[in-house]
């Protein structure tokens, strides 16, 4: 059943953090419900929508900035009494504004995550979980990697576990402060929530959605994990924000509510155990909490939404009827905004002028106006690409990016900004010089980013928003040297595997800032133990990389050669400069290099039939202007030709891909025969010609074939 989604908005506040916004439950089934919101500046807000106007229950004076906001109160009564975390407080609050709990929890860190069980409060920092039972600490746990989220589910003892949504794409269940088992899940767990009890999957259930846009629900038992189901993300939308459950379409099966980083909210319903989507509305920017229930009206169904610039609205089922009087009342109010309107004008001139005196004056003091930016630098694994995101509360004029390492810069669809590029000499470590200029009223801007493995620096962004004085802000972005590698937890152990071993006098914590320094996903802190494994593959190629290292040692497996020879090349550089002399040891596997050609062989041969077709393209189209009758074409052509649109975007997106791939093999050939202290630089152009008239055969003999009688020359590599 589709429904359809109507924006009403509420209020402006400033901006807002993940989980920030929830819906009170009311006792009666006959009231609307009431939304509480908290911000950065520390304001806490319960109010309520009654025929469009907007009820303020409470407001808290400003504090500390709110990073959470949960529901809670005693067992078996009405979850209505509000919780905040700020800083490592916690605050308590009835639904009528009294505070009645202040906490101050003693961690070291910001408290991020929380969940309130009867007089049991559990808290997450970065990476550290407590509990306090009547708030005295009772356990903790500290987790192996950053912690995202956090979630309570109820044993079959009545008793809460809290479940850990960490950056190392895994679901850790605990119990006591001691860790019963680990789910892992597809990608980096952004956010979760339980799903309705009124699903079809009984109690228990999880619902995550990750940074790369999955969405996935997942039964947390006893003896372990049951993955219901995982919705990927083939059209390669943003990530998950926020999910939710409540019965949207009034047929007694909770449907998902699902928040992405672009501004989406989906619904969806679960048919044959898999979720199919009845709903989608963008409200064009980033969403940190999703809420459904019963806002605007008893009858009908909302989802209320607040947003990264401190937009709070809603997404409403009620439908649109419209009486005489309330044509009256809607003409009332059209008039009252219009006046409102008028005189926040006057107040703006009267204010810019105000503010022109006093900048001309002797006196004036410049001061520099400060803006949050909420930005995110993420691994898109189904091409490959970095989405880059920037957004702030106020519009932004432009946006500079600058990159030291060679990158390439891809269209998004939803991005409107015009870009222009800038000369940028290589000579200068200026790979790349690109201005995007806004439209009116953009807080948020989109790019995508193609990096190059074994090129590695820094990509900063100059955001200048669109307000006086003029003033700038800088982010940087670090691009690693095997940039296009994220974490996994299985890995092929049959594939032909080349090893690099590395042995000299250094401590797990230098080796683990070398690792973390070359590869993405690595937690800022070593895990426990004495020895540690690390599992990646590439997102480009899904090739597989073994990292185990300990004090004084550290051994890398791949079947990539070329991955091996980054490593080796960055990481003693980085010993190098720490004056820790190493020892180097290597096995390399002959057949590996034919596993590789092979892995890049449909890849290769996909980019190549694409260029031939877009080379076509225009000649067909000549040649159908000039006849009438095109019957004549090939069955090849007139496909061509019928998907011709298509086609060309299809190239648009991917203009250099071809070009990684040659990179890639050429890499490879290279890599082959500097592990045998051979140089082979002379025979590239040989192999670009082997690769202008691709066979997979002929490429595959001169890889086995090529010789050159020139020892290599370490010292001027």
């Amino acid at each position: 059943m589709e429904i359809f989604l109507r924006r009403v908005d509420h209020i402006t506040m400033r901006s807002t953090s993940a989980r920030s916004l929830r819906v009170l439950p009311s006792s009666d089934k006959n009231v609307a419900q009431k939304i509480v919101v908290g911000d950065h500046d520390g304001t806490l807000i319960c109010f309520g929508v009654k025929k469009g106007d907007i009820n303020i229950d409470f407001k808290t004076l400003p504090g500390t900035r709110i990073e959470r906001v949960e529901l809670g109160g005693a067992l078996g009564s009405i979850q209505d009494k509000i919780f905040t975390a700020s800083g490592c407080e916690v605050k308590g609050f009835s639904k009528k504004g009294k505070q009645f709990l202040i906490f101050d929890t003693n961690m070291s860190d910001t408290i991020h995550s929380m969940f309130v069980w009867g007089t049991n409060l559990h808290v997450a920092s970065t990476s550290v979980y407590n509990k306090y039972e009547n708030c005295v600490d009772a356990c903790y746990f500290h987790a192996p990697d950053k912690i995202n989220d956090m979630v309570g589910i109820q044993n079959s003892e009545n008793v809460m576990c809290p479940v850990l949504g960490c950056q190392d794409r895994v679901l850790r269940v605990l119990d006591k402060g001691e860790m019963l088992y680990e789910a892992e899940v597809p990608g980096c767990p952004s956010t979760m929530a339980l799903y309705d009890v009124r699903g079809p999957f009984g109690p228990n259930n999880l619902l995550y959605g990750t940074e790369d846009g999955v969405l996935g629900l997942c039964t947390i038992q006893a003896e372990g994990p049951c993955h219901r189901w995982e919705a990927s993300n083939p059209d390669n939308s943003c990530g998950i924000t926020s999910v939710d459950s409540y019965d949207m379409d009034q047929d007694g099966v909770s449907n998902i509510v699902v928040a992405r980083d672009d501004g989406n909210v989906e619904v969806y319903s679960i048919a044959d155990s898999s979720p199919v989507m009845i709903a989608s509305s963008n409200v064009s920017e980033t969403i940190t909490s999703v809420g459904a229930g019963k806002i605007s009206s008893p009858e009908h169904a909302d989802i209320a939404i607040a947003t990264y610039p401190g937009h709070v609205m809603s997404l409403t089922t009620e439908p649109v009827s419209v009486s005489n009087s309330q044509t009256n009342v809607v003409k009332t109010k059209i008039e009252e905004l219009k006046k409102e309107i008028e005189a926040l004008k006057m107040e703006v001139l009267h204010e810019r002028e105000k503010y022109q005196k006093s900048a001309n004056s002797e006196n004036a003091v410049s001061a520099v106006v400060k803006f949050d930016i909420k930005d995110k630098f993420v691994l898109s694994p189904t091409d490959a690409t970095y989405l880059l995101s920037l957004e702030i509360q106020s519009p932004i004029e432009n946006v500079l990016l600058q990159c030291d390492v060679p990158v390439d810069l891809m269209d998004v669809d939803r991005n409107s900004a015009v870009v222009s590029h800038s000369a940028a000499d290589p000579k200068d470590k200026n790979y790349l010089l690109a201005t995007y200029r806004c439209q009116a009223n953009t807080t948020r801007l989109d790019v995508k980013v193609r990096t190059i493995e074994g090129q590695y620096g820094t990509l900063q962004a100059y955001i200048t928003p669109r307000i006086q004085p003029k003033t700038c802000q800088v982010k940087g972005y670090l691009i690693k040297p095997l940039s296009l590698h994220r974490r996994t937890h299985v890995i092929d152990e049959k594939r032909p595997m080349n090893e690099l071993k590395l042995t000299g006098y250094f401590s797990l914590g230098e080796v683990h800032s070398w690792v973390s320094y070359c590869i993405p996903d690595v937690p800022e802190k070593a895990p426990p133990g004495e020895t540690v494994t690390l599992l990646f593959q590439s997102t480009l190629l899904e090739t597989q990389l073994v990292c185990t290292y300990a004090q004084n040692t550290i051994n890398f497996r791949s079947d990539n050669i070329s991955t091996i020879s980054i490593l080796k090349e960055v990481i003693t550089k980085l010993a190098t400069t720490r004056k820790i002399q190493l020892s180097i040891n290597y096995t390399l596997e002959e057949s590996s290099v034919t596993h590789m050609l092979k892995l890049i062989h449909p890849k290769l041969e996909y980019q190549l039939n694409l260029a031939k077709k877009v080379q076509l393209i225009d000649a067909l189209r000549e040649v159908a202007l000039h006849e009438k009758d095109t019957e004549f074409m090939s069955a090849e052509y007139k496909e061509i030709m019928k998907n011709a649109e298509e086609i060309q975007a299809e190239h648009r997106l991917q203009p250099c891909h071809l070009e990684r791939l040659y990179g890639m093999i050429t890499d490879l050939f290279i890599d082959k025969f500097k592990f045998k202290g051979m140089n082979v630089k002379a025979k590239v152009p040989q192999l670009l010609q082997i690769l202008d008239g691709y066979d997979i055969t002929k490429l595959l003999d001169f890889f086995d074939n090529a010789q050159q009688p020139v020892q290599y020359d370490r010292d001027r590599e």
